[in-house]
């Protein structure tokens, strides 16, 4: 192990400082924030790997000491893991509430006030990439593999009751259908993507307009100040590549499940944990390949299949449904997501806490342990959009589509839930097959239920591909282009922790390191609440300064 020559400096983007020559105004309004951040950090050269060592041999001794336990102990860590989460989801509850709906209000705010036409990179700063890959990659990364899974999964389980029904309706009935649908909308909606729209726009803020490492350390500058080179820093970077690598990998270990399940419900393959670890290894290679061709030619055009393949799956479910039904549940469901959003936001005098704590809270949890994943990588490909035109692209465009897709598959379950004799019925609660099972209703679904695994398949190449860029960045001090066998790292180390969990522990390892990975987001939620604080004041900066150049 030896100190490589290169420095914070190497990883600013160089570009930040360069004078424009259409404008004659300096890309950034405002010179960068830390006048010798430069010599704060080095960087270590660790076969042929470039990093900065606190971040990573932090993380890397957590993360062993995690998954060492769900092996060793599965059972035990598990019982410990979940008693954890369950207990910061009990006593924290008004907190991720509270967090949601400020993240939102806030973000609101940003697209209809003057600071939305800060463009990241400075005034003369162009985009990267065309709207349509450029909104394919951010969907594709940040939840389209969870809606996959819960799409059909979850109104089904809101309006049978299989965990509680929303605001204590009774289930099995109309009123139930209407409010499952509505707070399937309320969890997958505007809240999410507000949170990761934050996280990103607060790392593109002082990525490309301050010219600072992007990692997550950078966005506090403004409450920190230099101390973000020392310990704290170091540790709300740590914590993101933890909160990073747990995601991945367990969402992985769940999705590798549903995959084998999916192949054992159309074509009788064993469902064994061989045939998952093929998958898993599978998925890792084909992430490979894609890294291998770089963001532009491997998640950009994996992006875009997906976003074809989900098209084209909705479209065909739409047309070969109950079309004017599920028009009508639509409609009737946005409509019951605006009545009931403020009742499914409080967190106290609720006849529904056990469905409330089990849904709402988990999710909030859940959502903010990704939004530094998540958004890390939408400010990755964003530089040159305004804060207005990422709002929207963020924040309402995925909403809609996102109510849409549920609109489609849960509305066309709970029509069928309502019928007599339905296969969802036989289901139970098995949310791994729910989705195939209502494919398999339809016509032509042999060849669905295939284009659906295929979809599931896409999008953990797009998420673990991206996660895996995310993860090298916060690692190595904020590299913008890391050497391409540094990224096949970090996707090997999420697939072999995918693996030795299913392995060593099964679905209880699995659990655990996910209860793992939601209690990171407690400390999350005091870091989305600084961080509209630390955006808010560099924007506003920000802005009187280019507001100076104007004069």
């Amino acid at each position: 192990m030896d100190k490589g020559s290169r420095t914070q400096a190497d990883l600013v983007d160089s570009d930040a400082l360069q004078h424009d020559d259409d404008t004659g105004l300096e890309e950034a309004a405002t010179p960068p924030l830390v006048g010798d951040y430069p010599n704060a950090q080095e960087q270590l050269a660790i076969m042929g790997l470039e990093l900065h060592a606190p971040v990573f041999f932090l993380s890397s001794v957590i993360i062993l000491i995690f998954v060492m336990a769900a092996i060793v102990a599965p059972a035990q860590a598990d019982l410990l893991f979940s008693h954890t989460m369950t207990w910061t989801i009990e006593h924290f509850d008004w907190l991720f509430s509270f967090t949601a709906d400020v993240v939102i209000v806030f973000c609101l705010l940003l697209i209809v006030l003057p600071l939305g036409r800060i463009r990241l990179g400075g005034e003369g700063a162009r985009a990267e990439y065309s709207v349509l890959s450029w909104f394919a990659m951010l969907f594709a990364c940040a939840m389209g593999i969870g809606l996959m899974y819960w799409s059909v999964a979850e109104p089904m389980s809101h309006y049978l009751g299989f965990d509680g029904t929303p605001l204590g309706i009774a289930p099995a009935t109309p009123e139930a259908a209407r409010l499952a649908m509505g707070s399937t909308l309320y969890h997958w909606g505007f809240h999410p993507w507000a949170m990761y729209g934050l996280v990103a726009l607060a790392l593109g803020f002082f990525a490309f307009n301050r010219g600072l490492p992007l990692t997550l350390r950078s966005a506090f500058y403004p409450l920190l100040g230099k101390r973000i080179w020392g310990w704290p820093g170091d540790i709300i970077d740590s914590t993101a590549v933890i909160a990073t690598v747990f995601g991945l990998a367990t969402s992985l270990g769940f999705g590798a499940r549903q995959i084998s399940a999916g192949l054992n419900f159309l074509f009788g393959t064993p469902d064994t944990i061989p045939v998952q670890l093929g998958i898993i290894v599978g998925i890792t290679v084909l992430v490979i390949m894609s890294m291998i061709l770089g963001i532009k030619r491997g998640i950009r055009r994996v992006s875009q299949l997906n976003l074809l393949i989900v098209v084209v799956l909705a479209g065909f479910v739409f047309a070969v449904g109950p079309s004017l039904a599920i028009l009508l549940m639509g409609a009737d469901s946005l409509v019951a997501y605006i009545q009931n959003s403020g009742a499914l936001s409080l967190w106290f005098n609720r006849s529904d806490e056990g469905w409330y704590h089990q849904w709402t809270v988990f999710y909030w949890a859940w959502w903010i342990s990704w939004a530094p994943f998540v958004g890390l990588f939408i400010a990755r490909i964003s530089r040159g959009r305004t804060i207005r035109q990422c709002l929207v692209a963020i924040l309402v465009i995925p909403s809609i589509l996102t109510f849409m897709w549920l609109t489609i598959f849960g509305g066309s379950a709970l029509l069928q839930l309502q019928t007599a004799g339905s296969e969802l019925l036989a289901l139970g609660n098995q949310p791994s097959l729910a989705l195939f099972t209502l494919l398999k209703t339809l016509p032509w679904s042999d060849v669905t239920v295939v284009l659906g695994i295929l979809a599931v398949v896409v999008f953990f190449v797009s998420s673990s591909d991206s996660a895996s860029l995310v993860a090298d960045s916060l690692a190595s001090g904020g590299s913008f282009d890391s050497s391409t066998s540094q990224r096949v790292f970090w996707a090997t180390l999420e697939g072999l922790i995918a693996s030795m969990l299913l392995v060593g522990g099964g679905t209880l390892a699995l659990d655990a390191l996910r209860a793992g990975a939601i209690t990171t987001a407690l400390p999350f939620t005091l870091v989305l609440l600084l961080l509209c604080g630390s955006l808010a004041v560099g924007l506003l900066g920000e802005w009187r300064l280019l507001r100076q150049n104007r004069r």
